[in-house]
């Protein structure tokens, strides 16, 4: 006997080293893996900052901001079109935003009456950017770490209360709590009370399983010693506000006191009342039974029950307890941190941050990445996609349909919305960054761009020959391109070719500036992809992206600046300091004063080409950009267009690569004009740039001509480069009149 007890003795040693070895590598270091968190930009209010009641209300919510009187932090308040916002509070990269009370009025989309009621005065106030996603651990576990003296005290106190009064007496176990609750079970006849130390529940949490034998209760309680004697009581009480579980969102497990508060409550721990800190610790006991959004009649009762424990314990006094009885809830409607609500965005943002992040770290270490997307801009990208979809092409086609809609901000690349098809939460293929599709006639403003740098053989009035021809090859193939319709049209000015997408015209003049020039351009503008360099290159053979495609017409946007797309503004650690700020690049890759011309024939699409039907659904004072993009069959559908504020892109077509019924202007034409004419904005009116000069001239017949004569245009040309010959025309001065008293009722 003597010998087995000292076997037994020695093994226990053992044991106890080993699990010794558990708790202390385990707690030590690194504790938890705390995701990366990724914000929206911030949302900044000031008289004249443009913005709709309605999307000012939608970025209100996804922010977890309570519709309430506007007076407790996190709350708003609505009447009309005026506002009333408590603000939280924020630490930005740049520095920290105070709480303040905030009123406004919004009218004509523009914020006016815009006043600070309570807290320090500012002219500009940024509201805590909306949370939109996260990278997060394998295990799916998400927490924000809180340390013991940010909480307020009654937190812990009442968790001790309810859940363990002697934690600051024992020594990792409670044995008479212990005999109490198998006493009180075996009278019951079933589990009705526990007898765990807040230790043993960290024990459980942090290192054992779930399952219920004897021999992992008793690891329970020789880790639990072997905790308590290593580790201090607030470093143990502070693990277990951080490590406790306390519900599920989707896929993930919410863990922490910290993560509860804004997942139930929207609002930082720091902050909440009586009644919400009894709910989360009373919800200790069980997450799903007592989950508020789910049975909130067991989750007031258990709340009661705590808020009595409270009372009894003299943490609170008897009328603030039955103030706090009394009281709803007040639980969001919806979690403010749930999924990553933009799965196509999350995965640019991904890709970006793969550039200088190792995926482990982004898993792992709790960063913060402050992105560019716009919420209002994402709604109304996501609106036009869904709104518009299911109205093209009819039928079977049309269920078969797919969309993307890439949105940056023409003047710096940032890119403000992103949807990847059809269905915006859908987190599977990408098609805004992975699906390579030819491109169709979005390549021709690339192709006129490349001959307009040699102004001495190209301006907008060069005559070029829409007529068919055949290019027969070494190996004997033969290829003759044709137009869209079948037409020809004989010679036509080169404004006119690009704004009504003639094929001939693009291909001739492609092959006489040279394929590889085309090359050149495409790859100066973004194109990090090898390109064919086939003849039929000139009419978009050449496979890209939307985001690829909305990266080079950046270039066009910015009169020739190659302006990388980017994502992320700045990555800080979890304490606030920055590791990475994502500034502004751009590159001259190609002259402004062609750029301009090519912009003009843009415009052009859209007041008279193959992009006037635009104009249906935006307003007609709006000034845009634009190109139209088809491929064989209708098979994929395209167009590329800015305003003076935005670039989007558009594409529409099928998955399988089938053939569709719609071309550029009736496919993703709609679905990019629905989208502009949802968000405030300004026209494009493009600065003209050293070297340019407008003429009116007759581009039929390539001479400068009268204002009033006619077929008369007012057309840019690069110094030097503008017709020498003039034509005038009868009856000028009675044009001349004419015109004066037009402009007079104009």
């Amino acid at each position: 006997m003597f010998r087995l007890c000292a076997i037994g003795l020695v093994l226990l040693a053992g044991w106890m080293v080993y699990l010794d070895a558990v708790v202390t590598s385990r707690f030590e270091g690194r504790r938890f893996e705390v995701p990366s968190r990724v914000y929206a930009r911030p949302l900044e209010l000031f008289d004249g900052a443009s913005v709709s009641a309605g999307a000012l209300e939608r970025e209100l919510s996804l922010s977890g901001f309570r519709k309430g009187d506007g007076r407790k932090s996190g709350s708003y308040q609505r009447t009309g079109n005026r506002f009333v916002i408590s603000t939280r509070g924020f630490s930005f990269p740049d520095g920290d935003e105070p709480r303040r009370r905030i009123s406004l009025i919004i009218s004509g989309d523009r914020v006016q009456g815009f006043s600070v009621i309570e807290g320090d005065n500012a002219p500009i106030v940024r509201l805590e950017p909306a949370q939109i996603g996260g990278i997060y651990p394998a295990h799916k576990e998400d927490r924000v770490l809180v340390q013991l003296d940010e909480v307020p005290a009654l937190l812990p106190t009442t968790l001790m209360a309810v859940e363990d009064r002697n934690f600051y007496d024992h020594f990792g176990i409670a044995p008479l709590s212990i005999g109490r609750a198998m006493l009180a079970n075996i009278q019951a006849g079933r589990i009705v009370q526990g007898g765990s130390t807040l230790t043993q529940q960290l024990v459980k949490n942090f290192f054992l399983t779930r399952e219920q034998t004897l021999v992992r209760k008793a690891n329970e309680a020789l880790m639990s010693v072997l905790l308590e004697l290593h580790y201090e009581k607030d470093d143990i009480l502070e693990t277990y506000l951080n490590e406790v579980y306390l519900g599920q969102a989707g896929t993930r497990s919410i863990h922490g006191f910290g993560l509860a508060s804004q997942f139930y409550f929207g609002e930082s721990l720091k902050d909440l009342d009586v009644h919400q800190i009894a709910l989360l610790v009373g919800m200790v006991k069980g997450p799903s039974y007592y989950n508020p959004r789910r049975h909130p009649e067991r989750a007031t009762e258990r709340r009661n029950l705590v808020i009595s424990e409270m009372e009894q314990a003299g943490l609170i006094e008897p009328g603030r307890a039955s103030r706090a009885r009394g009281l709803p809830l007040g639980v969001s409607e919806r979690p403010s941190y749930s999924e990553n609500r933009y799965p196509a965005y999350i995965d640019l943002v991904r890709r970006h941050l793969a550039r200088d992040y190792k995926e482990e770290d982004l898993r792992s270490e709790g960063l913060r990445i402050f992105t560019t997307l716009n919420p209002a801009i994402q709604y109304a990208a996501e609106y036009a996609v869904t709104d518009t979809l299911p109205r093209l092409g009819g039928g079977q086609n049309a269920e078969a349909l797919e969309a993307t809609l890439v949105v940056t901000a023409k003047d710096s690349g940032e890119v403000l919305a992103l949807v990847g098809g059809r269905d915006p939460q859908f987190a599977g293929f990408n098609r805004a960054l992975d699906a390579n599709r030819p491109i169709g006639s979005l390549i021709k403003p690339f192709i006129y761009l490349s001959a307009l740098q040699e102004p001495e053989r190209y301006t907008l009035t060069t005559p070029v020959l829409d007529k068919s021809f055949t290019l027969e090859f070494d190996d004997g193939k033969r290829w003759q391109p044709k137009n869209y319709d079948g037409e020809e049209r004989g010679e036509v000015p080169l404004h006119k070719a690009l704004s009504h997408s003639y094929n001939l015209p693009a291909v001739r003049v492609g092959l006489d500036i040279g394929v590889d020039r085309v090359q050149e351009t495409l790859t100066a503008f973004g194109v990090d992809t090898p390109i064919s360099r086939y003849p039929s290159m000139l009419l978009g053979s050449v496979s890209m992206s939307p985001v690829t495609v909305a990266q080079i017409y950046q270039g066009l946007a910015t009169s020739g600046f190659n302006t990388p797309l980017r994502t992320i503004r700045e990555v800080t650690d979890a304490g606030g300091e920055a590791l990475s700020r994502y500034s502004l690049e751009v590159e001259q890759v190609a002259d402004p004063a062609a750029v301009h011309l090519v912009q003009y024939a843009m415009q052009e699409t859209m007041q008279e080409g193959t992009g006037r039907s635009a104009y249906y659904t935006v307003p007609e004072e709006l000034s845009l950009a634009g190109k139209t993009g088809t491929t064989d069959d209708g098979r994929d559908s395209w167009f590329a267009g800015f305003s003076g504020d935005l670039l989007a892109v558009a594409w529409v077509g099928r998955d399988d690569n089938g053939p569709t019924s719609l071309t550029g202007a009736s496919g993703a034409l709609p679905v990019w004009s629905r989208f502009m004419a949802q968000v405030p904005q300004h026209g494009f009116s493009p600065v003209v740039p050293d070297g340019v000069s407008y003429h009116w001239v007759n581009s039929e017949r390539q001479a400068l001509t009268d204002e009033y004569c006619d077929n008369a245009r007012l057309l840019p040309y690069i110094a030097g480069s503008e017709p020498t010959q003039t034509i005038s025309c009868s009856g000028t001065l009675e044009r001349r009149i004419r015109g004066w008293f037009e402009g007079l009722f104009q």
